[in-house]
């Protein structure tokens, strides 16, 4: 079955940098887009970044500039590189296949 695995959350302090990593199994990876959503406490799950099979790249205005959506399709692992880090961005990061399957989520906390 579908499985997303997301981990490289943490605390870090404002203006510094984070990876997040989300692998996947259950499915032809390399085939599908696969997207970054963030959900801060108490509003509402948005969308983050995408990158299509051929790598492509989307972000949310919020990101743009600041954060890097990537994948390693031997891996079977889509990354977000995020730098310049602000207390906003303070979030429970999610990666997904279809909007159908969802990890677990890693929070992600900037605060100095």
């Amino acid at each position: 079955q579908v499985q997303l695995v997301e981990s490289g959350g943490g605390l870090v302090q404002p203006g510094g940098s984070l990876r997040l990593s989300c692998v996947a199994s259950g499915f032809i990876f390399s085939s599908y887009i696969m997207r970054w959503y963030r959900q801060a406490p108490g509003k509402e799950r948005e969308l983050v970044a995408t990158i299509d099979r051929l790598s492509s790249t989307h972000y949310a205005d919020s990101v743009k500039g600041r954060f890097t959506i990537s994948r390693d399709n031997a891996r079977n692992t889509v990354y977000l590189q995020m730098n310049s880090l602000k207390p906003e961005d303070t979030a429970v990061y999610y990666c997904t296949h279809r909007g159908a399957y969802w990890g677990q989520g890693t929070l992600v906390t900037v605060s100095s």
